[in-house]
């Protein structure tokens, strides 16, 4: 459980890379590699596979709550769950429900914004890039 937390948390902070400098350039207390341009298909690959992902899992896990695709398994790890009045773990109506969702819904922007930031970011890296191309060299 601990080194899942950890690597959800690494993910998600990851996407800031996206929008602080340490996205475009290698910082400088990194041994070796400061101040090193990084380059864009590094960043872009992996923040739009991650986004492609967590769109499919969010829409899965929508649609198997809306049309119950997977029976529920209360038994997974050796334990049971506190089950409802319908013999599931995961509430399904009353204010238990809405609170659930309610918790959960803001995670379905999570894709669909990681998408749009990787675009911006390679957008504005091109026009960097290219900005820099055509400036002539001061010497």
């Amino acid at each position: 459980m601990i080194g899942l937390s950890v690597v959800s948390e690494g993910l998600a902070l990851s996407a800031l890379g996206l929008v602080r400098p340490w996205g475009e350039v290698v910082p400088r207390w990194v041994p070796g590699l400061r101040g090193r341009r990084i380059p864009i298909p590094a960043v872009v690959v992996p923040a739009a596979l991650g986004a492609v992902l967590i769109m499919l899992f969010c829409a899965y896990a929508v649609l198997k709550q809306i049309f119950g695709f997977v029976e529920p398994l209360n038994d997974v790890f050796g334990f049971v769950e506190p089950l409802n009045e319908n013999g599931d773990g995961s509430p399904t109506s009353g204010p238990a429900a809405w609170a659930l969702w309610a918790t959960y819904a803001p995670l379905l922007a999570w894709g669909p914004l990681l998408a749009i930031l990787t675009v911006a970011y390679y957008r504005r890296r091109r026009a960097n890039d290219a900005s820099a191309a055509a400036r002539p060299e001061a010497g």
